[in-house]
């Protein structure tokens, strides 16, 4: 665990690395209420995010220094949780229970996401996936129980964030509005700084060459895989050998060769020997550092009756410029 945030205090409830004390969490809802009036009130909207972006520096100094630390080394596990944000958890509608669920209207979680964002870097969206939302639900779907993607109540396997696109984002925010019913559902994550000691010179040298195939999720869609045109052979890791960046979702990335195949399987292993499992209540963000880690979820048993539980979620990228031949008139949607 990192050391403790002046200006906050560990949370004993909380899954959090620590948590914002309550004048500072006051001040947050504070700043993101200010968010929700006024004619820009559409997340979506470029000068509602400018208007976040200018907000997040009068969030309280703890908050974005820790961002601020996080963005230049994300520590061993490659993932921070900060308990306590607002969540405006009195005026919560029921959780949505419909396919392709995001937040399209401001509310107070949806400007702490996007604050939040802005500090890390900025928000991305993809526009086929969740309809190129910038803050999306990630919650239980009727009928949908074995996806394996958001909208399931399944496992769901170690992966990065959109590995087979030429833009994954950089780091992937979380915030719980709602935990499950039985707070058994977990968030899964493992770092490659934990799990790189525990493999072999061969699995390492594998995993470093261009013998997988990563094709889009099941989130984008059957026609994702045949309109993206840069899925081509990758490997799992790349970068710095004592360091290296992370490629892979264990549901779409194919290995190509039987090196490769043993690889992965021994990557999998030393993901599960060094995995943390966060299991979030209200009020828990968290930031994931979707270069290094993985991340997936433990199964759960929602009951469609407006209680369910409910994420949040924005991709962050630290560097919107090196996507802008995918994203028309230089906004945050990636259209390919």
């Amino acid at each position: 665990m990192p050391e403790t945030t002046p200006g906050t205090t560990r949370s004993s409830a909380a899954a959090g690395d620590w948590a914002l004390d309550p004048a500072d969490a006051d001040a947050c809802e504070r700043q993101a209420r200010t968010l929700c009036t006024g004619v820009h009130d559409q997340v979506d909207n470029p000068e509602w995010v400018a208007r976040a972006r200018d907000a997040w520096e009068d969030l309280p100094l703890p908050l974005r220094r820790a961002v601020r630390r996080f963005r230049r080394h994300s520590g061993p596990h490659g993932t921070l949780v900060i308990g306590g944000l607002p969540v405006d958890r009195a005026a919560l509608p029921a959780t949505p229970s419909v396919p392709g669920s995001v937040q399209r209207r401001a509310t107070v979680s949806a400007a702490m996401l996007t604050m939040v964002a802005c500090g890390l870097g900025e928000p991305l969206a993809y526009r086929a996936e969740k309809s190129g939302a910038l803050v999306q639900d990630v919650v239980p779907v009727p009928g949908q129980e074995s996806f394996h993607g958001n909208a399931g109540s399944v496992p769901l396997s170690f992966h990065t964030e959109n590995g087979f696109h030429p833009h994954p984002p950089d780091h992937v925010i979380f915030l719980c509005l709602r935990a499950d019913h039985d707070r058994i559902a977990g968030m899964r994550v493992a770092g490659i700084r934990q799990a790189l000691p525990l493999l072999t010179s061969a699995g390492r040298q594998a995993l470093f060459a261009p013998e997988f195939i990563t094709t889009p999720p099941p989130s984008f869609g059957s026609d994702a895989a045949v309109s993206e045109p840069d899925v081509k052979p990758r490997a799992v890791l790349s970068g710095a050998v004592e360091d290296p960046d992370i490629r892979m979702a264990q549901l779409v990335t194919t290995p190509l060769t039987p090196r490769a195949t043993a690889a992965l399987a021994e990557f999998g292993r030393a993901c599960e020997a060094t995995a943390r499992t966060l299991r979030l209540i209200p009020g828990d963000l968290v930031i994931i550092d979707n270069r290094v880690t993985v991340h997936g979820r433990t199964a759960f048993h929602p009951r469609y009756d407006g209680a369910d539980r409910w994420l949040q979620r924005t991709y962050v990228t630290t560097d919107l410029r090196r996507s802008r031949d995918h994203r028309p008139h230089d906004g945050h949607i990636l259209a390919r």
